[in-house]
């Protein structure tokens, strides 16, 4: 009986020690995921109607950073060099089927996706590295695809980084990835 009341005594420490775990916080630039076609995740269930397909054609994961007053472009995130498209870890993109973004082919697979901003173009990157925090790690060996798209001005600030998906019509999307006062746009097509 000694025995028992030892065995319980050290298992009673251990999980109270084990529930007393303390969980951080929010993040202060949240994960996100969107889809191409747009709300999938959501519509394929309750909105039959859109007679989506079984799978999506592209889905992407990303963190939202804040502006909060910073100035984002030129400032935070710099001009003519390499940037994670987002927060924390690299943007990934996971493309269920062969698509051609602005014209070029993109195969099916999953890529982290990277940018390099200037004050009139973003080039965006699909690389094969995966799971890599910010873009420390990144290398050019690794690119698959490069592509470009021109700054266009948003009529208010986006306050979160942003990226959704347009369907303008079966087999024609546009990807839109905003920040600020900036935004870029690229057509995709399946």
């Amino acid at each position: 009986m000694r025995k028992f009341i030892k065995v319980f005594a050290v298992f009673s420490l251990l999980t109270t020690f084990g529930f007393a775990q303390e969980f951080r916080g929010l993040d202060k630039s949240p994960l996100d995921r969107v889809y191409l076609p747009d709300h999938f995740a959501h519509d394929i269930k309750f909105a039959p109607e859109r007679n989506l397909p079984e799978f999506p054609v592209l889905k992407i994961d990303y963190s939202r950073p804040q502006k909060n007053g910073r100035q984002v472009f030129g400032g935070i995130v710099k001009y003519n060099e390499i940037w994670r498209l987002g927060a924390n870890e690299a943007t990934e993109i996971k493309v269920y089927k062969d698509v051609k973004i602005d014209g070029k082919l993109l195969k099916k697979g999953t890529y982290s996706m990277y940018a390099i901003p200037t004050e009139e173009h973003w080039t965006i990157i699909f690389n094969t590295a995966l799971d890599h925090w910010g873009h420390y790690s990144y290398d050019k060996n690794n690119d698959v695809l490069r592509v470009d798209a021109h700054v266009l001005k948003n009529q208010q600030p986006v306050e979160e980084f942003s990226i959704q998906f347009d369907d303008l019509e079966e087999g024609v999307g546009v990807m839109y990835i905003a920040w600020d006062m900036d935004r870029v746009e690229l057509p995709i097509s399946y």
